[in-house]
């Protein structure tokens, strides 16, 4: 797999709070969703928010949605919801 331009970044919270919730085969599937599609090409697999929440983003796996803010060198993951 070719090296992504991000560098990833997780909000404290997501690992304290967000990522204990979540049964362990989910989190196998997020974590290849963020590698996979999320860190390659975010404009591609993901949806702006709307309204308040403009300027950031969704990815969605399964039930879940990773909610996230990005720029030219890095992914900011402010919350797995």
């Amino acid at each position: 797999m070719d090296r992504s331009p991000y560098a990833l970044i997780y909000h404290p919270d997501v690992k304290k709070v967000d990522l204990p919730k979540i049964d362990r085969k989910i989190k196998s599937r997020i974590k290849t969703a963020i590698e996979e599609r999320l860190l390659a090409q975010p404009k591609l697999y993901a949806r702006p928010l709307q309204r308040t929440l403009k300027g950031y983003w969704k990815l969605r796996v399964g039930d879940y949605r990773i909610v996230f803010k990005f720029n030219q060198d890095r992914i900011i993951v402010f919350g797995i919801i």
